[in-house]
């Protein structure tokens, strides 16, 4: 049976307590490079098949960067579409503070549930500069936001209270790694902002390979880029970690997460152009990354084969 669709519900809700991974899709081009729509929500539309939590459209993994405005609004479009209320579609936003109200009210306008927040194109701004954007970019339309920070937008505790505090801002999301900072926004937030619902995100790539330890200072969300390709895979871990099923997660972890993690660093981009290729290697030709990112070196895909492989043979001794 199809579940009911829970659209009217809170994001926050449909959100804080996930029954599966959080699905972050690439985004499909055909050979001559446009985007390829109908691929797309055959993706879509599996990983909600299979299991996901959310969909979050258009954002890192799915190349926001590399997307014109138009393309980015038919694919949130058609993400919105494929999932039919079952589950929130969550899209990207970024750039300069005008360019990002411009994509949320694009996003809006497609109908999508929520913003994920970008940093900011280039410039490495000071923590009020940041509130500010992050502010403007929440007042602009009625979809709640969730807050990147990364690379050149990392945040304060005091900065992240601030945010707690701001209308429509409803959680964070972390791609630094830094476990220190996070304990110490954690506690500020709780301190500060109680009986706030601000929700918290390990958003490093690969991010199940950390999740122990994220889980640990209480920041149980987590993106699954693996979830993109080995949806069985994703699942396992998922319910593993959700069950306290640690000889699961750590079987998982040595065998297959930590050799993807390995085989990821080789190459500036793979976050990305890796999952790309696996997608294809499970059968939907998704098509290539666009340029600045490049394709993985066929040795590297072959070595991509063996660890998804290895994570089928681990599921396996499971049965």
């Amino acid at each position: 049976m199809t579940p009911a669709p829970l659209a009217t519900a809170p994001l926050t809700a449909r959100l804080r307590v996930p029954s599966g991974p959080l699905f972050f899709p690439v985004t499909a081009f055909g050979q001559d490079g446009s985007i390829d729509l109908d691929v797309y929500r055959a993706h879509v539309r599996r990983g909600v098949e299979a299991g996901a939590a959310a969909v979050f459209a258009c954002c890192g993994t799915g190349e926001f960067h590399a997307l014109t405005p138009e393309e980015f609004q038919d694919c949130v479009r058609a993400a919105v579409e494929e999932t039919g209320g079952r589950v929130p579609v969550v899209a990207g936003a970024g750039y300069g503070t005008a360019l990002a109200v411009r994509y949320a009210r694009l996003a809006e306008a497609a109908g999508a549930d929520g913003l994920l927040a970008m940093p900011p194109y280039l410039v490495v701004a000071a923590q009020e500069g940041l509130l500010r954007h992050y502010r403007e970019l929440a007042a602009a339309t009625a979809l709640p936001v969730i807050v990147y920070q990364r690379d050149n937008a990392v945040l304060t505790p005091e900065t992240v209270v601030e945010l707690a505090r701001t209308e429509g801002i409803i959680g964070l999301k972390d791609g630094t790694g830094d476990l220190d900072l996070m304990q110490r926004i954690v506690s500020a937030v709780r301190s500060e902002v109680p009986g706030d619902d601000f929700l918290y995100f390990n958003g490093l790539p690969t991010a199940e390979q950390t999740q122990l330890a994220y889980h640990g200072i209480g920041v149980t969300l987590y993106s699954s880029a693996v979830f993109c390709f080995a949806p069985e895979i994703a699942l396992a871990f998922h319910r593993a970690l959700t069950a306290g099923d640690r000889d699961t997660v750590h079987r998982l972890l040595d065998g297959f997460y930590r050799p993807l993690v390995e085989l990821r660093a080789l190459g500036r981009g793979y976050a990305v152009s890796l999952v790309k290729a696996a997608v294809r290697m499970r059968g939907l030709d998704v098509g290539e990354v666009r340029p600045p990112l490049h394709e993985p070196s066929e040795d590297h895909v072959k070595q991509l084969a063996e660890v998804i492989e290895r994570g089928h043979a681990l599921l396996e001794e499971d049965r």
